[in-house]
Protein backbone atom coordinates (compact mmCIF):
# COMPACT_ATOMS: atom_id res chain seq x y z
CA UNK A 1 0.00 0.00 0.00
CA UNK A 2 2.90 2.11 0.49
CA UNK A 3 4.53 2.22 -2.53
CA UNK A 4 0.82 3.28 -4.09
CA UNK A 5 0.72 6.01 -2.02
CA UNK A 6 1.73 8.61 -4.73
CA UNK A 7 -1.16 7.36 -7.47
CA UNK A 8 -3.88 7.36 -4.45
CA UNK A 9 -2.50 10.74 -3.29
CA UNK A 10 -3.15 12.00 -7.03
CA UNK A 11 -6.37 10.49 -7.40
CA UNK A 12 -7.65 12.06 -3.78
CA UNK A 13 -6.39 15.62 -4.69
CA UNK A 14 -8.01 14.82 -8.45
CA UNK A 15 -11.41 14.29 -6.75
CA UNK A 16 -11.09 17.80 -4.83
CA UNK A 17 -11.54 20.01 -8.61
CA UNK A 18 -15.18 20.28 -8.35
CA UNK A 19 -14.93 21.71 -4.91
CA UNK A 20 -11.54 24.45 -5.76
CA UNK A 21 -13.32 25.35 -9.00
CA UNK A 22 -17.03 25.79 -7.00
CA UNK A 23 -15.14 28.04 -4.35
CA UNK A 24 -13.11 30.17 -6.94
CA UNK A 25 -16.22 30.72 -9.10
CA UNK A 26 -17.77 31.96 -5.98
CA UNK A 27 -14.97 33.90 -4.81
CA UNK A 28 -15.40 35.91 -8.03
CA UNK A 29 -18.65 36.75 -7.96
CA UNK A 30 -18.27 37.78 -4.72
CA UNK A 31 -15.36 40.13 -5.02
CA UNK A 32 -15.95 40.99 -9.06
CA UNK A 33 -14.48 44.71 -9.50
CA UNK A 34 -14.34 44.98 -12.84
CA UNK A 35 -11.53 44.54 -14.34
CA UNK A 36 -10.70 42.15 -12.03
CA UNK A 37 -11.12 41.47 -8.68
CA UNK A 38 -11.05 43.61 -5.46
CA UNK A 39 -10.91 42.07 -2.08
CA UNK A 40 -10.45 45.12 0.14
CA UNK A 41 -8.33 44.34 2.95
CA UNK A 42 -10.52 44.58 6.36
CA UNK A 43 -13.02 45.65 4.14
CA UNK A 44 -16.06 44.08 2.47
CA UNK A 45 -14.01 42.23 0.06
CA UNK A 46 -11.78 40.32 2.03
CA UNK A 47 -15.08 39.74 4.99
CA UNK A 48 -17.03 37.90 2.23
CA UNK A 49 -13.80 36.02 1.08
CA UNK A 50 -13.45 34.87 4.66
CA UNK A 51 -16.53 33.85 5.13
CA UNK A 52 -16.68 31.47 1.95
CA UNK A 53 -13.61 30.17 2.89
CA UNK A 54 -14.71 29.60 6.55
CA UNK A 55 -18.29 28.18 5.19
CA UNK A 56 -16.35 25.57 3.27
CA UNK A 57 -14.22 24.85 6.18
CA UNK A 58 -17.14 23.57 8.23
CA UNK A 59 -18.81 22.15 5.91
CA UNK A 60 -15.69 19.71 5.52
CA UNK A 61 -15.69 18.95 9.43
CA UNK A 62 -12.72 21.06 10.30
CA UNK A 63 -12.10 23.20 13.38
CA UNK A 64 -12.60 27.11 12.68
CA UNK A 65 -10.95 29.75 14.86
CA UNK A 66 -10.77 33.53 14.30
CA UNK A 67 -8.20 34.92 15.60
CA UNK A 68 -7.54 38.53 17.60
CA UNK A 69 -5.87 39.68 14.04
CA UNK A 70 -9.29 38.56 11.27
CA UNK A 71 -7.02 35.89 10.51
CA UNK A 72 -9.23 32.25 10.15
CA UNK A 73 -7.77 28.70 11.71
CA UNK A 74 -9.21 25.96 9.79
CA UNK A 75 -7.69 22.83 11.49
CA UNK A 76 -7.96 19.00 11.04
CA UNK A 77 -7.42 17.72 14.20
CA UNK A 78 -3.96 15.85 14.90
CA UNK A 79 -3.51 12.61 17.33
CA UNK A 80 -1.09 14.70 18.92
CA UNK A 81 -3.14 18.03 20.22
CA UNK A 82 -0.58 19.55 22.35
CA UNK A 83 2.33 19.01 18.97
CA UNK A 84 3.25 21.76 16.97
CA UNK A 85 1.19 22.03 14.53
CA UNK A 86 1.76 22.78 10.82
CA UNK A 87 0.03 25.45 9.13
CA UNK A 88 -0.95 25.55 5.29
CA UNK A 89 -1.78 29.33 4.64
CA UNK A 90 -1.69 32.21 2.30
CA UNK A 91 -3.96 35.89 1.85
CA UNK A 92 -7.28 35.97 0.74
CA UNK A 93 -6.87 40.12 0.32
CA UNK A 94 -6.14 41.34 -3.41
CA UNK A 95 -4.82 44.69 -4.98
CA UNK A 96 -7.30 46.65 -6.42
CA UNK A 97 -8.78 45.46 -9.62
CA UNK A 98 -6.56 42.56 -9.30
CA UNK A 99 -7.18 38.73 -10.19
CA UNK A 100 -8.82 35.98 -8.67
CA UNK A 101 -5.67 33.77 -7.74
CA UNK A 102 -3.12 36.00 -6.10
CA UNK A 103 -3.04 34.12 -2.31
CA UNK A 104 -6.49 33.08 -2.56
CA UNK A 105 -4.98 29.83 -4.70
CA UNK A 106 -2.60 29.27 -1.56
CA UNK A 107 -5.75 29.19 0.83
CA UNK A 108 -7.92 26.66 -1.02
CA UNK A 109 -4.74 24.54 -2.07
CA UNK A 110 -4.59 24.29 1.63
CA UNK A 111 -8.09 23.19 1.90
CA UNK A 112 -7.67 20.98 -0.79
CA UNK A 113 -4.67 18.92 0.81
CA UNK A 114 -6.90 18.55 3.84
CA UNK A 115 -9.78 17.07 2.01
CA UNK A 116 -6.85 14.25 -0.02
CA UNK A 117 -6.04 13.50 3.61
CA UNK A 118 -9.80 13.07 4.43
CA UNK A 119 -10.32 11.14 1.28
CA UNK A 120 -7.26 8.64 1.88
CA UNK A 121 -8.88 8.14 5.76
CA UNK A 122 -5.18 9.65 7.09
CA UNK A 123 -5.21 11.63 10.42
CA UNK A 124 -2.35 13.83 10.93
CA UNK A 125 0.05 12.93 13.80
CA UNK A 126 -0.28 16.96 14.77
CA UNK A 127 -2.84 19.52 13.59
CA UNK A 128 -3.22 20.35 10.39
CA UNK A 129 -4.20 24.04 10.13
CA UNK A 130 -5.21 25.81 6.73
CA UNK A 131 -4.29 29.63 7.56
CA UNK A 132 -6.75 32.28 5.83
CA UNK A 133 -4.38 35.38 6.72
CA UNK A 134 -5.30 38.84 6.67
CA UNK A 135 -3.88 41.89 4.76
CA UNK A 136 -0.89 40.68 2.59
CA UNK A 137 -1.11 43.29 0.04
CA UNK A 138 0.56 46.24 1.50
CA UNK A 139 -0.61 48.42 -1.64
CA UNK A 140 -3.63 49.39 1.16
CA UNK A 141 -1.58 50.39 3.78
CA UNK A 142 1.98 50.42 2.97
CA UNK A 143 2.83 47.89 5.82
CA UNK A 144 3.81 44.49 5.21
CA UNK A 145 2.39 41.21 6.00
CA UNK A 146 -0.48 42.59 8.53
CA UNK A 147 -2.14 39.65 9.14
CA UNK A 148 0.55 36.80 9.71
CA UNK A 149 3.29 39.57 11.47
CA UNK A 150 0.13 40.26 13.46
CA UNK A 151 -0.34 36.94 14.76
CA UNK A 152 3.62 36.45 15.68
CA UNK A 153 3.23 39.99 17.19
CA UNK A 154 5.86 41.17 14.86
CA UNK A 155 4.08 44.44 13.63
CA UNK A 156 6.09 47.36 13.59
CA UNK A 157 4.95 49.54 16.51
CA UNK A 158 3.19 52.27 14.52
CA UNK A 159 1.29 49.65 12.05
CA UNK A 160 -1.85 50.38 13.72
CA UNK A 161 -2.22 53.91 12.87
CA UNK A 162 -1.24 53.73 8.88
CA UNK A 163 -4.04 54.73 7.78
CA UNK A 164 -5.64 53.05 4.37
CA UNK A 165 -4.84 54.86 0.88
CA UNK A 166 -8.77 54.97 -0.15
CA UNK A 167 -10.43 55.21 2.82
CA UNK A 168 -8.16 57.46 4.98
CA UNK A 169 -8.77 55.48 7.92
CA UNK A 170 -6.41 53.95 10.23
CA UNK A 171 -5.55 50.07 10.22
CA UNK A 172 -6.83 50.06 13.81
CA UNK A 173 -9.91 51.47 12.82
CA UNK A 174 -10.63 48.62 10.49
CA UNK A 175 -9.61 45.98 12.04
CA UNK A 176 -11.79 47.20 14.96
CA UNK A 177 -14.68 47.27 12.32
CA UNK A 178 -13.85 43.67 11.48
CA UNK A 179 -14.35 42.50 15.20
CA UNK A 180 -10.73 42.15 15.26
CA UNK A 181 -8.27 43.53 18.77
CA UNK A 182 -6.46 46.42 17.24
CA UNK A 183 -5.08 47.39 21.13
CA UNK A 184 -4.10 43.27 21.17
CA UNK A 185 -1.92 43.77 17.93
CA UNK A 186 -0.32 47.21 19.29
CA UNK A 187 0.21 45.19 22.39
CA UNK A 188 2.48 43.11 20.13
CA UNK A 189 0.28 40.00 21.60
CA UNK A 190 0.75 36.72 19.52
CA UNK A 191 -2.05 34.26 18.65
CA UNK A 192 0.56 32.33 17.00
CA UNK A 193 3.54 31.25 19.19
CA UNK A 194 6.57 30.64 16.67
CA UNK A 195 7.07 27.40 18.46
CA UNK A 196 4.19 25.94 18.45
CA UNK A 197 3.97 26.10 14.47
CA UNK A 198 6.20 23.20 13.10
CA UNK A 199 6.06 24.35 10.23
CA UNK A 200 4.57 26.54 7.31
CA UNK A 201 4.01 25.85 3.49
CA UNK A 202 2.50 28.27 1.10
CA UNK A 203 1.10 27.52 -2.33
CA UNK A 204 1.05 30.53 -4.52
CA UNK A 205 0.76 31.93 -8.27
CA UNK A 206 4.19 32.57 -9.86
CA UNK A 207 4.45 36.09 -10.12
CA UNK A 208 6.89 36.60 -13.40
CA UNK A 209 6.40 33.53 -16.23
CA UNK A 210 9.52 31.20 -15.28
CA UNK A 211 7.30 28.15 -14.97
CA UNK A 212 4.80 29.19 -17.92
CA UNK A 213 8.15 29.68 -20.02
CA UNK A 214 9.93 26.78 -18.71
CA UNK A 215 6.60 24.36 -19.13
CA UNK A 216 6.32 23.45 -16.00
CA UNK A 217 2.80 23.38 -13.61
CA UNK A 218 4.77 23.73 -10.46
CA UNK A 219 8.03 25.14 -9.26
CA UNK A 220 10.02 24.90 -6.19
CA UNK A 221 10.79 28.22 -3.67
CA UNK A 222 14.09 28.97 -3.12
CA UNK A 223 13.72 32.29 -1.09
CA UNK A 224 11.62 35.30 -0.66
CA UNK A 225 13.75 38.92 -1.03
CA UNK A 226 13.35 41.15 1.91
CA UNK A 227 12.55 45.06 1.17
CA UNK A 228 13.65 48.23 1.49
CA UNK A 229 10.43 50.58 1.20
CA UNK A 230 9.23 54.33 1.14
CA UNK A 231 6.21 54.00 0.81
CA UNK A 232 5.19 58.03 0.26
CA UNK A 233 8.61 59.87 -0.83
CA UNK A 234 8.37 63.17 -2.56
CA UNK A 235 10.72 65.75 -3.88
CA UNK A 236 10.73 69.31 -3.28
CA UNK A 237 11.47 71.88 -5.68
CA UNK A 238 10.41 74.88 -6.73
CA UNK A 239 7.36 75.61 -8.39
CA UNK A 240 8.40 78.05 -11.74
CA UNK A 241 7.22 79.62 -15.07
CA UNK A 242 7.46 77.58 -17.51
CA UNK A 243 9.70 79.74 -19.42
CA UNK A 244 12.30 79.45 -17.04
CA UNK A 245 15.87 79.24 -18.23
CA UNK A 246 17.36 75.57 -17.07
CA UNK A 247 19.87 77.04 -14.91
CA UNK A 248 17.52 78.82 -12.61
CA UNK A 249 14.87 75.86 -12.40
CA UNK A 250 14.63 73.60 -9.22
CA UNK A 251 12.13 70.92 -11.33
CA UNK A 252 10.81 68.33 -9.27
CA UNK A 253 9.54 66.24 -11.98
CA UNK A 254 13.06 65.60 -13.51
CA UNK A 255 14.79 64.78 -10.53
CA UNK A 256 12.29 62.41 -10.16
CA UNK A 257 12.78 61.28 -14.28
CA UNK A 258 16.53 61.56 -12.89
CA UNK A 259 16.29 59.16 -10.28
CA UNK A 260 14.17 57.19 -12.23
CA UNK A 261 16.57 56.44 -14.70
CA UNK A 262 19.42 55.87 -12.32
CA UNK A 263 17.60 52.99 -10.31
CA UNK A 264 17.44 51.48 -13.74
CA UNK A 265 21.09 51.53 -14.11
CA UNK A 266 21.68 50.15 -10.96
CA UNK A 267 19.91 47.38 -11.38
CA UNK A 268 20.98 46.46 -15.14
CA UNK A 269 24.50 46.52 -12.99
CA UNK A 270 23.63 44.38 -10.37
CA UNK A 271 21.73 42.19 -12.41
CA UNK A 272 25.05 42.14 -15.18
CA UNK A 273 27.13 40.69 -12.12
CA UNK A 274 24.61 38.24 -11.55
CA UNK A 275 22.99 39.55 -8.39
CA UNK A 276 19.20 39.02 -7.89
CA UNK A 277 17.14 42.17 -7.38
CA UNK A 278 14.50 44.99 -8.23
CA UNK A 279 13.45 48.34 -8.09
CA UNK A 280 10.57 49.39 -8.14
CA UNK A 281 8.91 53.07 -8.32
CA UNK A 282 4.80 52.08 -8.03
CA UNK A 283 3.65 55.84 -7.48
CA UNK A 284 5.45 58.38 -9.84
CA UNK A 285 3.82 61.78 -10.11
CA UNK A 286 3.64 65.16 -10.42
CA UNK A 287 0.73 66.86 -7.76
CA UNK A 288 -2.77 66.61 -9.18
CA UNK A 289 -3.80 69.72 -7.57
CA UNK A 290 -0.92 71.70 -9.24
CA UNK A 291 0.53 70.63 -11.71
CA UNK A 292 -0.23 72.33 -15.18
CA UNK A 293 1.60 72.78 -19.01
CA UNK A 294 2.57 75.81 -17.84
CA UNK A 295 4.18 75.33 -14.58
CA UNK A 296 7.38 73.91 -13.67
CA UNK A 297 6.72 71.34 -11.12
CA UNK A 298 7.92 72.14 -7.24
CA UNK A 299 6.54 68.87 -6.00
CA UNK A 300 6.81 65.15 -7.00
CA UNK A 301 5.45 62.07 -5.31
CA UNK A 302 7.32 58.68 -5.61
CA UNK A 303 6.91 54.91 -4.10
CA UNK A 304 10.39 53.01 -4.18
CA UNK A 305 10.62 49.08 -3.62
CA UNK A 306 14.17 47.78 -3.08
CA UNK A 307 14.34 44.04 -2.67
CA UNK A 308 16.94 41.49 -2.70
CA UNK A 309 17.50 38.19 -1.78
CA UNK A 310 20.77 38.55 0.70
CA UNK A 311 20.70 41.23 3.75
CA UNK A 312 24.34 42.46 2.83
CA UNK A 313 23.14 43.00 -0.69
CA UNK A 314 20.04 44.59 0.42
CA UNK A 315 22.07 47.58 2.87
CA UNK A 316 24.77 47.92 -0.28
CA UNK A 317 21.51 49.25 -2.28
CA UNK A 318 20.24 50.75 0.30
CA UNK A 319 23.51 53.38 0.23
CA UNK A 320 23.67 53.05 -3.15
CA UNK A 321 20.07 54.67 -3.44
CA UNK A 322 21.66 57.22 -1.02
CA UNK A 323 24.63 58.16 -3.49
CA UNK A 324 22.12 59.08 -6.37
CA UNK A 325 19.88 60.75 -3.79
CA UNK A 326 22.63 62.83 -2.95
CA UNK A 327 23.75 63.71 -6.37
CA UNK A 328 20.69 64.44 -7.56
CA UNK A 329 20.09 67.25 -4.92
CA UNK A 330 23.38 68.55 -5.03
CA UNK A 331 22.96 68.97 -9.43
CA UNK A 332 19.11 70.12 -8.86
CA UNK A 333 18.64 71.76 -6.10
CA UNK A 334 15.99 70.02 -4.84
CA UNK A 335 15.57 68.23 -1.87
CA UNK A 336 14.35 64.51 -1.34
CA UNK A 337 11.65 63.52 1.59
CA UNK A 338 12.20 59.75 2.17
CA UNK A 339 9.02 59.70 4.73
CA UNK A 340 8.74 56.46 6.78
CA UNK A 341 10.87 53.73 5.85
CA UNK A 342 9.15 50.47 5.92
CA UNK A 343 10.40 46.87 4.72
CA UNK A 344 10.27 43.19 5.43
CA UNK A 345 13.07 40.28 6.36
CA UNK A 346 14.54 38.08 3.98
CA UNK A 347 12.39 34.43 3.44
CA UNK A 348 14.78 31.75 4.09
CA UNK A 349 13.46 28.57 2.71
CA UNK A 350 13.71 25.51 4.96
CA UNK A 351 15.96 23.25 2.89
CA UNK A 352 15.18 19.81 4.73
CA UNK A 353 11.18 20.52 3.61
CA UNK A 354 12.51 22.20 0.26
CA UNK A 355 13.89 18.72 -0.21
CA UNK A 356 10.89 16.91 0.71
CA UNK A 357 8.46 18.58 -1.29
CA UNK A 358 11.20 17.98 -4.63
CA UNK A 359 11.43 14.32 -3.83
CA UNK A 360 7.24 14.00 -3.46
CA UNK A 361 6.94 15.82 -7.01
CA UNK A 362 9.70 13.23 -8.30
CA UNK A 363 7.40 10.46 -6.88
CA UNK A 364 4.46 11.88 -9.11
CA UNK A 365 6.07 12.28 -11.77
CA UNK A 366 6.01 15.74 -12.17
CA UNK A 367 9.14 17.82 -13.42
CA UNK A 368 9.83 20.61 -11.12
CA UNK A 369 11.79 24.40 -11.48
CA UNK A 370 13.68 26.09 -8.80
CA UNK A 371 12.61 29.66 -8.88
CA UNK A 372 13.59 32.48 -5.97
CA UNK A 373 10.33 34.14 -5.39
CA UNK A 374 10.43 38.09 -7.05
CA UNK A 375 7.37 38.65 -4.90
CA UNK A 376 7.20 39.13 -1.19
CA UNK A 377 4.90 36.55 0.40
CA UNK A 378 3.71 35.81 3.96
CA UNK A 379 6.11 33.05 4.19
CA UNK A 380 8.87 35.40 4.52
CA UNK A 381 7.37 36.84 7.98
CA UNK A 382 6.78 33.21 9.45
CA UNK A 383 10.78 32.66 8.78
CA UNK A 384 11.79 35.64 10.33
CA UNK A 385 10.02 34.38 13.85
CA UNK A 386 11.90 31.41 13.02
CA UNK A 387 9.34 28.77 11.69
CA UNK A 388 10.68 26.58 9.00
CA UNK A 389 8.91 27.67 5.94
CA UNK A 390 8.72 26.25 2.56
CA UNK A 391 6.73 27.71 -1.05
CA UNK A 392 5.35 25.97 -3.97
CA UNK A 393 4.28 27.90 -7.21
CA UNK A 394 1.98 27.50 -9.57
CA UNK A 395 2.20 28.20 -13.08
CA UNK A 396 0.61 31.58 -14.17
CA UNK A 397 1.34 33.04 -17.27
CA UNK A 398 0.38 37.09 -17.39
CA UNK A 399 2.15 37.50 -13.94
CA UNK A 400 -0.88 38.53 -10.76
CA UNK A 401 -1.64 41.94 -9.39
CA UNK A 402 -3.88 42.43 -12.85
CA UNK A 403 -6.93 40.78 -13.79
CA UNK A 404 -5.27 38.33 -16.67
CA UNK A 405 -3.92 36.06 -13.89
CA UNK A 406 -4.35 33.07 -15.91
CA UNK A 407 -3.65 29.99 -13.53
CA UNK A 408 -5.12 26.58 -14.64
CA UNK A 409 -7.06 24.67 -11.67
CA UNK A 410 -5.78 21.72 -13.01
CA UNK A 411 -1.69 23.11 -12.76
CA UNK A 412 -2.96 24.41 -8.64
CA UNK A 413 -3.99 21.02 -8.34
CA UNK A 414 -0.37 19.30 -9.21
CA UNK A 415 1.08 21.71 -6.32
CA UNK A 416 -1.57 19.88 -4.32
CA UNK A 417 -0.20 16.66 -5.07
CA UNK A 418 2.67 17.56 -4.29
CA UNK A 419 2.03 19.57 -1.09
CA UNK A 420 -0.26 16.29 -0.30
CA UNK A 421 2.35 13.70 -0.38
CA UNK A 422 4.38 15.57 1.88
CA UNK A 423 2.01 15.55 4.31
CA UNK A 424 1.37 12.17 4.18
CA UNK A 425 4.95 11.21 4.10
CA UNK A 426 5.66 13.93 7.11
CA UNK A 427 2.58 14.09 9.49
CA UNK A 428 0.91 11.31 8.78
CA UNK A 429 3.37 8.29 9.66
CA UNK A 430 1.14 7.15 12.36
CA UNK A 431 -1.58 6.72 10.29
CA UNK A 432 -0.13 5.15 7.32
CA UNK A 433 1.45 2.68 9.78
CA UNK A 434 -2.12 1.66 11.04
CA UNK A 435 -3.24 1.78 7.14
CA UNK A 436 -0.23 -0.70 6.09
CA UNK A 437 -0.90 -3.15 9.51
CA UNK A 438 -4.29 -3.67 7.80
Amino acid sequence: MESDLPERVARAVAGTRAMVSGLFDRLRVDSLDEPGVTRDPYGPGEQLAHRTVIAAARGMGLGVEVDFVGNALLTLPGRDRLAPRVIVGSHLDSVPHGGNFDGAAGVLAGLAAVAGLQALGLVPDCDLTVMAIRAEESVWFGVSYIGSRGALGTLPDDAMEARRRDTGRTLADHVAECGGDPAAMAAGRRSLAPESIRAYLEVHIEQAPSLAEAGRAVGICTGIPGTLRYPDAWIEGQADHVGTPRRFRRDAAVAGAEFAMALDALWEAREAAGIAMACTLGRFHTDAGSHGMTIVPGTFFFSLDVRAYDAEILVELERDVEGIVAGIEQRRGVRFHRGIRAGAAIGRVDPAIAAGLEQAAAELNLPVLHLGSPASHDGAAFAAAGVAMAMLFVRNENGSHNPREAMEVDDLLAACQVLTLWLARNICQDSRAEQERA
